[in-house]
């Protein structure tokens, strides 16, 4: 085995170490700003599975705004480890507050708190944990690339926010009942679809972010033609989920209009929306 190999693994160790590092202060963070939350007491004395969903979804996030500061070229092991040390503390606290944020904006009329602490509605879990998905995978593309600053992650996470609470409207809008009734009536199958379409906006406008900063102009255009794309084809989606991957049966009804809702009908709507935005990022 020649030095050059070894080197070569000694690296790839110190830079999954720093991951690990990273991934042990969010989970740290995650108890600061979100203290109504007793995690052990949760997990593992009430069994809670509307919080295992939030607090997984949660994970993911991390690792995948771990992983747009871990991607990309390298400036030398000392310098990157310098990066990956300040922008992974500033991506784990954007991380955190967009739960809080989405939370008071998105699921607003509501205690998410309540209906997945006291109801434990998993429904609840599953968009808080989408949440957190989506937000990842916009804190990866804001911190992916060369070109740009602190200030540029900063002003890419406010416009990516800002884009996810514009999407919560759009499905609203486009869905035949209240999205926000039905969820804390702890309808499951409602929260699958809706973490969907979160998921897969989350997942459009990380490819927006996702390049080396030019110039605000470009960035804006890049960013518009993505997220515009998503929230046009969110009612393609529906559609597509309704009369094509449902056949023989109306989605709202399978959602809403049963004694027992059909998660797998959720589930069906969720996938057209992330199916949907990776064909889209693959074709652009």
């Amino acid at each position: 085995m020649n030095m050059t190999y070894i080197d070569a693994i000694l690296t790839t160790v110190v830079y999954l170490g720093s991951s690990f590092v990273l991934f042990f202060i969010g989970k740290f963070l995650y108890q600061i700003f979100h203290r109504g939350y007793n995690v052990k007491e949760e997990l593992v004395e009430k069994d809670n599975l509307a919080f295992a969903l939030a607090h997984t979804g949660y994970f993911i996030g991390l690792v995948l705004s771990i992983g747009g500061i871990m991607m990309g070229e390298t400036a030398g092991l000392l310098m990157d480890l310098m990066y990956i040390g300040i922008y992974g503390v500033i991506a784990l606290i954007l991380l955190n507050l967009s739960i809080i944020i989405n939370d008071k904006i998105i699921l607003r009329r509501f205690s998410v708190r309540k209906e997945i602490v006291e109801d434990q509605n998993e429904g609840t879990g599953l968009l808080e944990g989408a949440s957190s998905i989506a937000t990842g995978l916009i804190i990866m593309g804001s911190v992916y690339g060369e070109g740009g600053g602190i200030d540029t992650v900063l002003i890419y996470w406010v416009v990516g926010q800002a884009l996810l609470i514009l999407t919560s409207f759009v499905y609203n809008w486009i869905t035949p009942f209240d999205i926000h009734e039905h969820i804390e009536k702890d309808n499951v199958a409602v929260g699958v679809g809706m973490a969907g379409a979160m998921i897969a906006i989350g997942n459009l406008i990380r490819h927006g972010l996702m390049h080396d900063f030019e110039s605000w102009w470009i960035t804006a255009e890049y960013i518009a033609i993505d997220a515009g794309i998503g929230l046009a084809f969110l009612p393609i989606a529906r559609l597509i989920a309704d009369k094509i991957l449902l056949p023989g049966r109306n989605l709202t009804d399978e959602l809403i209009n049963q004694e027992k809702p059909n998660v797998g009908a959720g589930v069906i709507e969720a996938f057209a929306y992330i199916g949907g935005s990776v064909l889209i990022c693959w074709s652009l």
